[in-house]
């Protein structure tokens, strides 16, 4: 538990700092396992001519899919298929850690057949108090997502409460 805790300017400089697009394909599969996998049974998630006579292109994202990242060996983290970290990372010390949650907001439909380019960055630090684990670092990170037509589809913010 942290006593005393204190955002330092060598923190604050990562602010902003957007890391290299990671490539993340959405394909009718990967729509119908994640669909299937959270217990929707909404036929546009399964069936493309339900998809476009809802006025789909085709079968659409379900909520909080925002396709997969595309896995290269030696470039992936082994276990998100994301890249392995690159860019500069908050320095804290802090041991434990807690998802803070994540919400995200939709520009425009996501569906099958698209390819999405997904750059993220730390967007704020803050500092917090609780009475169970001490002072908390609240780190939050920002993922945009950008189609194929150059179209921001997805801001997905984050926050990992450290302490």
């Amino acid at each position: 538990m942290a006593e005393n805790f204190e955002i330092t300017d060598e923190m604050r400089a990562v602010i902003g700092i957007e890391s290299d697009p990671w490539t993340h394909e959405v394909t009718t599969t990967s729509v119908r396992a994640f669909a299937r996998g959270v217990g929707y049974t909404d036929p546009v998630y399964f069936d493309e001519a339900a998809a476009k006579a809802a006025g789909y292109r085709s079968l659409p994202c379900p909520p909080t899919y925002l396709g997969t990242p595309v896995f290269i060996p030696g470039k992936s983290n082994d276990t998100f298929s994301g890249p392995k970290a690159t860019g500069p990372g908050v320095k804290h010390g802090l041991k434990n850690v807690l998802d803070g949650g994540t919400e995200t907001e939709y520009f425009a439909d996501i569906c099958a057949g698209d390819t999405l380019e997904v750059a993220g960055k730390v967007s704020d630090l803050s500092v917090r108090e609780s009475k169970t684990t001490g002072t908390m670092l609240i780190v939050t990170n920002e993922s945009t997502y950008t189609n194929q037509d150059g179209v921001v589809v997805a801001v997905q913010r984050g926050q990992a409460l450290f302490y």
